[in-house]
Formats: structure tokens, C-alpha cells, sequence
């Protein structure tokens, strides 16, 4: 479906340019929201279930 033609295309470039900035805009998410609660904290603050 996508061979070398396809991404060496004004198309394909763009393709790839999107799927890099959609993979750093994940990766920055990420990290922000791992940095904003410490692991620790987070499972403290998780609710308990208990099976009857």
C-alpha cells in the first residue's frame, strides 16, 4: 500500500510529517500528565473494592 514512490511524494511527506507531530504531541501529553501526580499518590488515592 505505502512503498518508497508513495512517501518520496509531496503526499507522502506530508503523511509522515503528520504522524511525527501526532507522535510527539502523545509523547508530551504523556509525560505531563505522569508528572503531574507521583505514582505513589495515586494509588493511595484509589478507591478500594471489596468483594462481598
Amino acid at each position: 500500500m505505502y512503498d518508497r514512490s508513495f512517501f518520496s511524494s509531496k503526499l507522502g511527506l506530508a503523511a509522515l510529517v503528520s504522524i511525527a507531530a501526532m507522535v510527539t504531541f502523545n509523547v508530551v501529553a504523556l509525560t505531563q500528565q505522569l508528572g503531574m501526580m507521583p505514582v505513589a499518590e495515586l494509588a493511595a488515592s484509589a478507591p478500594l473494592v471489596e468483594v462481598a
